[in-house]
């Protein structure tokens, strides 16, 4: 069906949310709005669905979180039979909870349990709740940290990790066989929902008539000022008995079980230093505020104008404790009370940042994902090594974009190192295989530069939670020994040597960025299309191939698939002296991703080899159009 031929169909018969209606009238006279909102469905994957919130296939409204419920209820009814049940939660972002409510109209319609928290809540606890519960599956309405025009529908199995890829191929094949206005139920709904009734039609002209308010409610979109009171069906579910709530006890359980990975074995510390916390507007509030109150730390500062849930973010446009931007406002209350530590969560709470005192200076400094994730295993490990807690066959799990110098780390302990593409869900994935060998307590630690942390299998995702309580726990313990976490890092630089890691993304907008991505990486890949037609992206033969000034020794394409990864876009290019390069799409975003590794002697020579392969690198990546570059230090 023709692009134009799907938008006047919605015209038609999307009458259930008049957001979508005001949008949809607002692009009549932008067929190039309309090709971007229709021209394909959204991608769902192993990471569910990702989008931009408004009308069409190609973006996040109730119709298409309604159709990706309805494949995944038969997915789950087919698995499961009677038995099939699902635990649903949202964060702080625009409309979650109509998503949330509407997912679960259409899993009540289908006859598949539903228990819903009944707050928005951090990642985490929806698969800490699988698990806890014994549910079918998960769903969490979250974009994580996207700025805020983007939401997200995310899908975790029966263990709480996020779907394999067979099981997100499956869904995937449900959901395409199913027409949005013809084959998707909401609660209460006939078995062939007559959209096209007079009374349905006269309501869409009248609303389709009016182009000056048709245009200004389009502005108002993403506001939040036209959103729905509840989902299609949802309140008669909920009167029906056909919605669980999730509550007090889950979150209680959770919270005690992240208390349990402590790893002080009775040693005191001083809790009595001055904290600054942000949820950056999103769903850590609670958790964080409540754990660190009930451990003993009272002297926690909430950023106010942050503390709030509000999926505008109307204080960091991009918030992502990553970036510097997002923990300004933090970094400005941590200066005003004299604070000890930042702590800042992104909106679904499943990533931590943190900045503290450089002891020259006492100037304020952003530790890296990397940096604090290094500071985590260090401390984690010598608290076992110390207390006799390790077990005999330690593992620990990092992604292949982390920095390598935890390898050296972990050995140096005892640690296995057990290397993961690039998502946590493989940590989690990790995590299972321990458990069916009967090896869950071997696993001690799990990492990615991209700020995500988990120290327990109590969960299969990242936690901001439990890394915000441990990271609180190391600064004191540390902090009682009279080291700062600078010093200490300093002291494990010194130790297995200097390694700075930084991240550069390339953004390419809109239907042409996916086919200009693809096309880099082909220039990457030896310089070769598909058709094996030379590229001359390299204009070397392969022996004098460099980045930097530093030799290729050899090139990890794991998109063969590697050392038993599962197959993916990502090239790792192995470099003399200790130093790599990876390149990669973003799972998430319309990005290419470059992850850069240099270790030396110095801080000054690191970053003048880094500055070298960036140079080399963005001869090739100047051939896609339209990129903007961003830059982010996960190393310093």
């Amino acid at each position: 069906m023709e692009t134009k031929e799907i938008y006047e169909k919605w015209c038609a018969q999307a009458d259930r949310d008049p957001d979508l209606l005001i949008e949809l009238a607002a692009m009549k006279a932008d067929p190039e709005k309309i090709r971007d909102a229709f021209y394909c469905d959204l991608e769902f994957g192993t990471g569910g669905l990702r989008g931009v919130i408004g009308a069409g296939t190609n973006r996040m409204n109730i119709y298409t979180v309604a159709r990706a419920s309805a494949g995944l209820a038969e997915y789950l009814l087919r698995r499961y039979g009677k038995d099939a049940s699902v635990v649903i939660g949202y964060d702080s972002r625009i409309k979650s909870e109509l998503f949330a409510k509407t997912a679960a109209s259409v899993f009540a319609a289908r006859g598949v349990e539903v228990s819903l928290w009944d707050r928005l809540n951090p990642v985490p606890t929806v698969s800490f709740a699988v698990r806890y519960l014994g549910k079918k599956a998960g769903v969490m309405i979250t974009a994580s940290h996207n700025p805020s025009k983007y939401n997200g529908y995310k899908v975790y199995g029966e263990d709480g990790c996020q779907i394999t890829q067979d099981a997100a191929e499956e869904i995937y094949g449900e959901i395409q066989k199913r027409n949005v206005f013809e084959d998707v139920r909401f609660y209460g709904d006939a078995e062939e929902r007559k959209t096209e009734g007079e009374e349905q039609k006269a309501e869409a002209d009248d609303l389709m008539s009016g182009e000056d308010d048709l245009l200004k409610g389009a502005d108002d979109l993403l506001s939040g000022s036209g959103d729905l009171l509840s989902a299609p069906g949802f309140e008669e579910a909920d009167r029906d008995g056909k919605i669980r709530y999730i509550g007090e006890e889950v979150l209680a359980a959770f919270l005690e079980t992240v208390r349990k990975e402590s790893v002080l074995f009775g040693e005191e510390i001083d809790r009595n230093v001055s904290i600054v916390y942000s949820p950056l507007n999103g769903t850590g509030r609670i958790p964080v505020t409540r754990i660190l109150r009930e451990t003993g730390y009272t002297n926690v500062t909430v950023v106010r104008e942050q503390e709030m849930p509000d999926g505008h973010f109307p204080t960091c446009p991009y918030p992502n404790p990553e970036i510097r931007e997002a923990m300004a406002l933090g970094i400005q209350y941590a200066e005003m009370n004299g604070a000890d530590l930042l702590l800042a969560t992104d909106p679904d709470c499943d990533r931590v940042g943190i900045a503290v005192k450089e002891p020259e200076n006492n100037e304020y400094v952003l530790l890296s994902g990397n940096e604090t994730g290094l500071l985590l295993l260090d401390y984690l490990c010598s608290q076992r090594k110390k207390h006799g807690r390790m077990p005999a066959h330690p593992v620990m799990v990092k992604t292949i974009v982390t920095m390598d110098l935890a390898e050296k780390i972990a050995e140096d302990y005892g640690v296995e190192t057990v290397n993961v593409l690039t998502g946590f869900k493989y940590v989690g994935e990790t995590i299972g295989r321990l458990e069916r060998e009967g090896r869950a307590e071997d696993y001690i630690f799990g990492f990615e530069e991209s700020y995500g942390y988990l120290s327990g299998t109590y969960v299969r995702d990242k936690d901001a939670v439990d890394a915000a309580f441990l990271i609180c726990e190391m600064f004191c313990f540390y902090k009682t020994r009279g080291i700062s976490l600078p010093e200490k890092l300093g002291e494990i630089y010194q130790r297995y040597g200097y390694c700075r890691n930084t991240l550069h993304s390339y953004a390419f907008e809109g239907e042409a960025g996916f086919g200009i991505m693809q096309e880099i990486m082909r220039s990457f890949r030896n310089g070769k299309a598909e058709t094996g037609e030379e590229q001359n992206a390299w204009k070397l033969p392969a022996s004098e191939r460099r980045f930097g000034g530093k030799r290729i020794l050899s090139v990890l394409d794991y998109r063969r698939g590697i050392d038993g990864l599962p197959k993916s876009d990502v090239l790792k290019f192995l470099l003399e002296d200790s130093t790599s390069l990876v390149i990669r799409p973003s799972g998430t975003e319309p990005k290419l991703k470059v992850y850069i590794s240099v270790t030396a002697d110095t801080r000054a020579e690191a970053e003048r080899t880094e500055a070298d392969i960036v140079r080399d690198v963005e001869d090739i990546v100047k051939n896609g159009r339209g990129s903007n570059r961003e830059r982010k230090n996960v190393g310093r």
